[in-house]
C-alpha cells in the first residue's frame, strides 16, 4: 500500500496537510490587525469568537453586528470595536452543555500561513481562558491537529509566517 495507509479498515491517503497545536496565535486580517491566540477545538463544530457588547442592528437594509473585541487575554484596556454583516443566527451547545441562539459572520482566517474563510459564531467567553476557538469546519481538509504541540507556526505576533492567499480554493484544493 504505497502511499495510503489504513486505519480501522478505511484507506487513509497521505496528504500533506500542515499541521496546527493544540493552541496558535491566527489573525482576522479583515476585522482587526492584532494577532489572537486561539484553541484549535475538534470538539467543536463552528469557531468562536469571544465578543463584548454584541449589538445587532440593520443598516441599509442588511442586518450587521457591531462588537467589542480585546484581542490580548491580560489587555483589557485595548479595545477594538467591529461592524460585519450577520450570515446567520445559530443554535450552539457550549462546552457546559447550555445552548445559546448566536450571531454569525463570515470573515478570514490567517492561520499557518494561509488565509482561509471561515464561520464565526460571537460569544461573550469572560470565563475562558481562549479569546478564540477554531472548530472542525473550519479545520476539515485543511489542517491536521497535533494536539501534543503548541505554536506550530511561530508565535504570531513575534514571528508571523509567510502568508499564501486562498481565499477562494475549496478546503481539499488548499496547497501547503
Amino acid at each position: 500500500m504505497t502511499g495510503k495507509k489504513k486505519k480501522l479498515g478505511v484507506e487513509l491517503s497521505n496528504l500533506q496537510l500542515p499541521s496546527v497545536g493544540w493552541r496558535e496565535w491566527v489573525r482576522l486580517p479583515d476585522l482587526c490587525r492584532p494577532w489572537i491566540k486561539a484553541k484549535i477545538d475538534t470538539g467543536a463544530k463552528t469557531s468562536a469568537l469571544h465578543a463584548h457588547d454584541l449589538e445587532v442592528f440593520s443598516a441599509a437594509g442588511v442586518e450587521m453586528v457591531r462588537f467589542t473585541i480585546h484581542p490580548r487575554q491580560a489587555d483589557e484596556e485595548r479595545a477594538i470595536v467591529i461592524e460585519a454583516p450577520v450570515i446567520d443566527h445559530r443554535h450552539v451547545k457550549s462546552s457546559q452543555g447550555k445552548t445559546s441562539f448566536r450571531p454569525v459572520i463570515l470573515t478570514t482566517l490567517e492561520m499557518m500561513g494561509q488565509r482561509l474563510p471561515i464561520e464565526l459564531t460571537l460569544i461573550g467567553r469572560h470565563k475562558m481562558k481562549f479569546r478564540m476557538l477554531i472548530g472542525r469546519q473550519a479545520l476539515r481538509g485543511r489542517f491536521l491537529v497535533n494536539s501534543g504541540e503548541s505554536y506550530l507556526s511561530g508565535r504570531g505576533h513575534r514571528r508571523p509566517p509567510a502568508i499564501e492567499n486562498t481565499e477562494s480554493v475549496p478546503p481539499a484544493e488548499i496547497k501547503q
